[in-house]
């Protein structure tokens, strides 16, 4: 089998047929046919895939009784909860439209999104009261009520749908056309922006994930709900649908934790959910459990690899790592690779814009997997490369470019912005706004964020270049660059940099003497800020806009 190859599923096609269903249907399907399965744990309470069903049904219903029509938009401001699935699901089985607001937002953030998205309906875990001032919001509905957030109307969740059918609503909904998400991205560069995403595009993206990564193909039960059937070799494909077992940190609020909840959905995957990330506990639940999967951003794996209880617990049951998000550094990958020799550790590459994500290394045991790359397109995605300073020219491999995306999960464009719609969607391609490489085989690495690169005196100069050699010092624990300005040069790099334990006298000279040895001098780091940690999203980016703020 040649190298070439080894980059596609085997045994499978290399295009899909998927069900033109509602996102709905994907639980309906889960539920025939895993039943009483654990879905979701958390704090010692569960759901099984039947309970989350017949849950949302009765939530999707009592929307429906409070005047939710289809269109309507209903906000969830929630943390991963057991609350979360079954409001979400229930949003979308009553035709509503899902938009997730992330809790941590600040108030004024906060009040902008539910503006923009128009929520009639907000779903929350705390105190909102600020932030709907002014807002045309007609109920709201609160998970663990305080005597701070109980007043003023505002519904308990569980007496918010305890009465209402269990049975799935009468609604007419258009998969191709009609809305799921109004997602928003992650604001790490600039002004979030609705995302807007169809039915089809989000049950297009979770199939994609679910067969790439189970060795299954789509297919539809008697009732024409969709799931999907294993046909790849069980020698590929180690881990049999409905066996999974996993803990999830991810925010669902997040595209990429919501993409995971449908996958998760979809495979009949078992998620114990935490609410803060301890490593410790992380470790001895993984331990506990015998987890077969774990997945996250590049920042989970490293504070896993710095606990010496991960070192030394029985994680032998792992079978599977993912990665998304940000790019992993390539000593930590090696240092997973290590860690479980037996495991297949993929990356993947995605955006709001994509629903989830759009390449995906390969998850099957034979599959060509290269260190600093994040896999090929998943089935029916084209990716291309164009050049960074505009046009629509196709490069040839091996030449760094814009990453463009053409496929069934890119969305139809931003709320209410159609001149930034315009800019980047040019016939059916999505500009990311994320350079990259395209090798020989089609295999791809994303070398920094098109916002990210500097200028130094007419030379372009990638970030993660730069990062990548800092955390292959032993006395750097994590490190980000961004550019500084300057009139006589354009941008000069400039490095914020975490200690290693152990590392306290790590100066800024031998920091620099490291670095920039291994560079020419139009990449060299001209400044070293030591800090106590490097700001990142909820999600796990790294916020280089609250970065450069320091520097100004």
């Amino acid at each position: 089998m040649s190298r070439t190859s080894n980059t596609r599923p085997p045994g499978l096609p290399t295009s899909l047929t998927y069900p033109e269903v509602p996102v709905g249907s994907l639980l309906a399907g889960a539920a025939a046919r895993y039943g009483d399965r654990t879905a979701f744990t958390h704090h010692g309470d569960s759901l099984s895939f039947t309970g989350l069903w017949r849950a949302a049904c009765r939530f999707a219903n009592a929307l429906r009784e409070r005047g939710v029509d289809t269109g309507d938009t209903v906000a969830l401001h929630l943390p991963n909860c057991l609350a979360f699935p079954v409001a979400y699901y229930g949003t979308l089985l009553a035709g509503a439209v899902f938009s997730p607001a992330s809790p941590l937002l600040p108030r004024d953030t906060l009040h902008d999104q539910l503006t923009d998205c128009g929520a009639r309906v907000v779903v929350t875990y705390g105190p909102v009261s600020a932030a709907l001032d002014g807002l045309d919001v007609d109920t709201v509905v609160v998970v663990a009520p305080t005597d701070d957030n109980r007043t003023d109307g505002r519904t308990d969740f569980a007496d918010f749908h305890a009465h209402a059918s269990p049975e799935p609503p009468d609604v007419t909904i258009e998969a191709a056309t009609d809305l799921a998400h109004l997602g928003y991205t992650g604001g790490t560069t600039g002004r979030s922006k609705g995302v807007r995403l169809t039915h089809r595009n989000v049950v297009v993206n979770a199939i994609q994930y679910a067969c790439w990564g189970s060795g299954a193909v789509p297919a539809v039960d008697d009732h024409g709900n969709p799931t999907v059937e294993q046909v790849g070799s069980g020698e590929e494909w180690t881990s049999e649908l409905g066996t999974g077992v996993s803990i999830n940190l991810t925010p669902w609020f997040h595209a990429m934790g919501i993409g995971g909840l449908n996958i998760g959905v979809v495979t009949g995957g078992s998620v114990t959910v935490h609410d803060r990330f301890d490593p410790k506990a992380y470790v001895a639940d993984a331990e506990r459990l015998g987890i077969t999967t774990m997945s996250g951003a590049p920042a989970l794996f490293a504070a896993l690899l710095a606990c010496d209880e991960f070192h030394t617990a029985d994680l032998s049951s792992v079978r599977g790592i993912t990665s998304g998000a940000a790019p992993m550094p390539h000593e930590q990958a090696r240092a997973l690779r290590k860690r479980f020799p037996d495991a297949v550790i993929s990356e993947g590459y995605g955006l709001t814009e994509v629903t989830m994500g759009a390449t995906l290394a390969p998850t099957w045991q034979s599959g060509t997997r290269k260190v600093g790359t994040v896999g090929v397109p998943l089935f029916d995605t084209e990716v291309r490369l164009v050049p960074v300073e505009g046009g629509e020219e196709e490069l040839p491999p091996n030449t760094e470019g814009e990453v463009c995306l053409r496929g069934p999960q890119v969305m139809q464009g931003y709320h209410n912005r159609p001149t930034e719609t315009a800019e980047v969607l040019v016939d059916g391609w999505l500009h990311t706004g994320d350079i990259g490489v395209l090798d020989d085989e089609g295999v791809l690495s994303i070398v920094d964020r098109k916002k990210d690169m500097l200028i130094y005196k007419g030379y372009n100069v990638y970030p993660r270049e730069l990062e990548e050699l800092l955390v292959e010092l032993p006395e750097v624990a994590s490190a980000a660059v961004v550019g500084r300005r300057s009139p006589e040069a354009g941008e000069l790099p400039v490095a914020f940099v975490v200690r290693a334990p152990g590392h306290g006298e790590a100066n800024e000279d031998t920091v620099l003497e490291a670095v920039n040895a291994q560079v020419p001098p139009y990449k060299r780091v001209r400044e070293v800020h030591f800090v106590e940690s490097i700001p990142v999203s909820a999600a796990g980016k790294i916020l280089k806009r609250d970065l450069r703020e320091r520097l100004s």
